[in-house]
């Protein structure tokens, strides 16, 4: 065996050779819910990876002497190898206007979502975006991102077109908004189904792409924007369909003002057949029968605690959920939500947790942000976990890469300590490598 540099110099024969990763591997199998399994750990562990893919883990001890000679090893003795974080909604044209605030949500959408949104017109502008955007979720341990785009097709083919250099699995989609919006940033329920087809046929299934059809909420599209939209779902069964929902009471005022004969938010969607596959932001102020037709249709929430938080929104009810049988994943809602970082987002959703009165244990919070976080996407038959098989797309964590973080990790007596205090410590810092198809995402 030998032991390379962090990064290959030739990133093609990385993807073709069988490559050993050593050091504490964790994955999911299944949803802890309010305990510490489901999960495999392995402390001095090997991570085997051939073709891109997983072959297999197990003990180094006893795998290493199994490598045929020659085998690269990649030594990250100390660090925590997870599946690559799945950020399940996140806006790239808001990264500019992160950290901008003083304002609710249907005011900050004016004051700063909408200008920035407009400068994703220029091709230039939107590349150069993308660019950025992507680099900064590998530097986080982001590995697949569920993408809102703006009403140009302009932003999604720039993102798609840098996606692929990266060679990643992610999935997006152009905003549809027809109406109660700046008329710059204003398509039509015809252009908006025409367009999103077309970047159906071009992008999804190409590579390790996926298309979302992405009525922006509800506020924004017409009942014939809507109906054209459930249109496209439909003619697309294996599309993804993301939105928004439930996140601000103002926002849910004006959509009973606008949608007086729906049952509540969520009933415009599913009226309009958009309720299946799909992933949903917020779903803050759902009841129960809303949350009933969610698990019904196996639809999902985007737990989005910065964004929430951020914008005085509200905090959203996990226990309802789980009670209710909906799955639920975490997002970071860039740029309302306030870092790329999963790990301070999963932070946060802790704090959200406890001001509800209810637990959310580190090993459950990890769940969500890697195989629920897949599961959500439907992608968990290729990433979220180290399955023989699975795309080798992963992130070592390194808690001691802080003096507090070390100080702390080192009394940690259980694995549910390290990873509580790895969340609520840890940064953009504690990621050492990100992984794609067992090729290093940071220079």
């Amino acid at each position: 065996m030998t032991e390379p540099s962090d990064r290959p110099d030739d990133a093609e024969h990385a993807l073709r050779a069988l490559c050993a990763f050593r050091g504490s591997i964790l994955h999911f199998l299944a949803d802890p819910g309010s305990g510490y399994g489901g999960c495999e750990y392995i402390e001095d562990g090997l991570l085997l990876v051939e073709d891109g893919r997983v072959l297999r883990t197990g003990p180094a001890t006893a795998l290493l002497a199994t490598l045929p000679a020659g085998t690269p090893l990649v030594d990250h003795t100390g660090c925590l190898l997870m599946p690559g974080f799945v950020d399940t909604h996140i806006h790239h044209a808001q990264t500019d206007v992160i950290a901008s605030g003083g304002s609710t949500l249907l005011d900050w959408l004016e004051r700063h979502t909408f200008p920035a949104e407009r400068r994703f017109a220029d091709a230039a502008h939107a590349r150069a975006t993308s660019a950025f955007f992507l680099d900064e979720l590998a530097r986080n341990g982001t590995t697949t991102a569920l993408v809102f785009g703006t009403v140009h097709p302009t932003s999604i083919d720039a993102l798609f077109e840098e996606a692929t250099v990266r060679n990643l699995r992610l999935i997006a989609g152009k905003a549809m908004m027809d109406r109660n919006c700046p008329d710059d940033l204003r398509d039509t329920a015809r252009s908006a189904y025409d367009e999103s087809s077309a970047l159906i046929e071009r992008w999804h299934g190409n590579g390790r792409l996926g298309y979302a059809i992405t009525p922006r909420f509800a506020c924004t599209s017409s009942d014939a924007q809507l109906a054209l939209a459930g249109q496209l779902a439909a003619e697309h069964p294996d599309v993804l369909v993301q939105g928004h929902v439930a996140e601000n009471l103002a926002e849910v005022a004006w959509v009973r003002s606008l949608f007086p004969s729906a049952r509540s938010y969520l009933d415009v969607y599913e009226g309009h057949g958009l309720l299946r596959h799909s992933v949903y932001a917020h779903c803050i102020y759902l009841d129960a029968e809303d949350r009933r037709r969610m698990s019904l249709a196996r639809a999902s929430v985007a737990f989005c605690p910065t964004s929430n938080l951020f914008l005085g929104s509200g905090l959203f009810d996990l226990a309802a959920a789980d009670a209710a049988g909906v799955q639920v994943s975490i997002a970071t809602d860039v740029g309302g939500g306030t870092s790329f970082s999963m790990l301070r987002t999963l932070a946060e959703a802790y704090k959200v947790v406890r001001m509800m009165g209810q637990d959310l244990s580190a090993h459950r919070a990890f769940y969500f942000a890697t195989l629920g976080g897949a599961r959500a996407l439907g992608l968990d038959d290729r990433i979220g976990s180290f399955l023989p098989g699975r795309e080798a797309d992963f992130v070592v964590l390194d808690p001691a890469a802080s003096a507090l973080g070390a100080r702390r990790d080192a009394l940690a007596r259980t694995l549910e300590e390290r990873l509580f205090a790895l969340m609520v410590l840890g940064d953009d810092r504690n990621v050492r490598q990100t992984y794609i198809m067992g090729v290093p995402a940071i220079a």
